[in-house]
């Protein structure tokens, strides 16, 4: 599959503030919520609807809803959580898991340190967060957990992607849509994704 890139004229005017190193900490950890809640409608265009009946001031009518229960959120640690709250505010009623993965600053690869999940994630369909997708090694090891655990369904969602972590995410989960707002040009000999924004973590929470 391909990647899903919003490029709505109104996430590109957020992207270029987030981007901005002179942003501070507050405006940038609502702006990522905010792109968060733009990537969730994008992903939820294909969510199945139940007919029920309601009521309104006026009378009695059919009407379509969502079952929130069917849903589960995973924002890798720590940076994912950062977008957390723009998902809970479109489907406030499904369920949080956390996956705790840090990055080996020699090898740049991902070392597992944290898994929490509901206890029925097999039944769920879920959206995996994190606003960086760089080297792909975290979402990667993420998304295989969680279909260890018997998920069918999963989803990824990013703020700025690479293309070397597109090409790794679609090699190892080739099912797994990607939904981003940006892919950018490459990653630097570093591993953090070029032009970017620095490091996300840092920058939401306002650790350096």
């Amino acid at each position: 599959m391909n990647p899903i890139v919003l490029t709505n004229p109104l996430i590109q005017h957020k992207l270029s503030i987030i981007r901005n190193k002179k942003t501070g900490t507050k405006e940038f950890r609502e702006i990522i919520g905010e792109i968060a809640t733009f990537l969730c409608y994008e992903a939820m265009s294909d969510a199945e609807l139940e007919e029920v009946e309601i009521e309104t001031p006026i009378g009695k009518t059919k009407a379509k809803q969502l079952n929130e229960n069917k849903y589960a959120f995973v924002p890798i640690l720590r940076a994912g959580t950062g977008m957390l709250d723009g998902l809970i505010n479109a489907i406030p009623n499904a369920k949080i898991g956390h996956v705790g993965l840090y990055r080996d600053e020699e090898t740049l690869k991902p070392v597992r340190y944290y898994y929490k999940m509901p206890k029925d994630i097999a039944n769920r369909e879920v959206i995996v967060l994190d606003p960086m997708l760089a080297t792909g090694g975290s979402a990667s090891d993420t998304i295989t957990m969680l279909k260890e655990d018997g998920v069918k369904k999963i989803k990824f969602l990013c703020i700025i992607s690479a293309p070397e972590g597109i090409e790794r995410l679609q090699k190892e989960h080739p099912d797994v849509e990607i939904y981003t707002a940006s892919i950018d040009e490459k990653l630097n000999e570093i591993g953090y994704i070029v032009p970017g924004l620095g490091d996300a973590g840092d920058r939401i929470f306002g650790t350096k």
